[in-house]
């Protein structure tokens, strides 16, 4: 494993990379990854866009879980991973960032130009007419709606979906948008959405440039960004990934590092902004 992070650190300090983030990363920011070691996969079936438009009840369940999920998510920071690759971004040596992720940290810890393949929570969109509002004036309108909302999450999904008893949810009032009374929804991909085309091209046209596509906190498992692992591998292009546990891209990697991207990461960036590597203890 050392040796594998030592020849990582000679791809990254050559430039041209383009990182592909996952929930694994956000772990350290105390949001759960589906199916890593510091979390566990989904127990209820993810919100599809068919049924959060047509089912008024499930609309009413999702924003009160939502509601609840949005505290953990609104309050996290971002963590030593983050900021890593905002360094290596800062010094010149990552040229593009594609995430899975919903939370904004890549952004927080002072990336730019991130591609949210799946969207970012801290948006609210109206289904009607288009207009995005922040999120924290939509919590206190749900506040404002539900003064005696108790409902405590059992768990928190990394797309902020809590999990409570339904017990829960009674009563909870769902509010629509200010400017034209349309149905209120995250700015985020629901199970069984499409991704915006524009979003996906300008992905695989980053990948397409890089020297090397560096997979950081994802098991691969869904066909959304497994699928540029799949295009880097096509086209020739490195492919190395830092994770916690088994991932699908394996068989497309030249360099795999199962270890703690809180561990990793950090020393990359320390490796490249002194020019000379160090050890590393794992």
């Amino acid at each position: 494993m050392v040796g594998q992070v030592a020849e990582l650190g000679g791809w990254i300090a050559e430039g041209g990379v383009v990182v592909l983030s996952g929930a694994g990363l956000s772990t350290d920011s105390g949001i759960p990854d589906y199916r890593g070691p510091s979390g566990s996969a989904r127990r209820g079936t993810p919100m599809t866009y068919q049924t959060f438009t047509g089912d008024d009840v499930a609309r009413q369940r999702y924003w009160a879980r939502s509601h609840l999920g949005w505290r953990n998510i609104g309050d996290a920071r971002p963590n030593d991973g983050h900021r890593a690759v905002a360094d290596l971004q800062r010094l010149g040596l990552v040229d593009g960032i594609i995430t899975q992720n919903v939370d904004g940290l890549h952004q927080a810890a002072g990336a730019h130009g991130v591609v949210e393949l799946h969207g970012n929570l801290a948006r609210i969109a109206c289904l009607h007419c288009g207009e995005l509002t922040g999120r924290t004036e939509m919590a206190a309108r749900l506040d404002a709606a539900n003064p005696a909302f108790a409902g405590v999450a059992t768990a928190i999904n990394p797309d902020g979906d809590a999990e409570l008893d339904d017990a829960g949810l009674d009563g909870f009032r769902v509010v629509d948008c200010l400017g034209c009374g349309g149905l209120l929804k995250p700015d985020v991909v629901y199970f069984g959405e499409t991704v915006p085309i524009d979003r996906v091209e300008r992905s695989f046209a980053l990948v397409g440039s890089a020297r090397t596509l560096l997979v950081l906190g994802s098991s691969l498992t869904v066909m959304s960004g497994r699928r540029f692992v799949l295009r880097a591998a096509k086209l020739g292009i490195r492919v190395a990934i830092v994770n916690r546990g088994v991932t699908r891209g394996e068989p497309y990697a030249g360099i795999v590092v199962d270890a703690p991207l809180g561990i990793v990461l950090p020393h990359l960036a320390r490796e490249a902004t002194s020019g000379s590597p160090e050890k590393i203890r794992i």
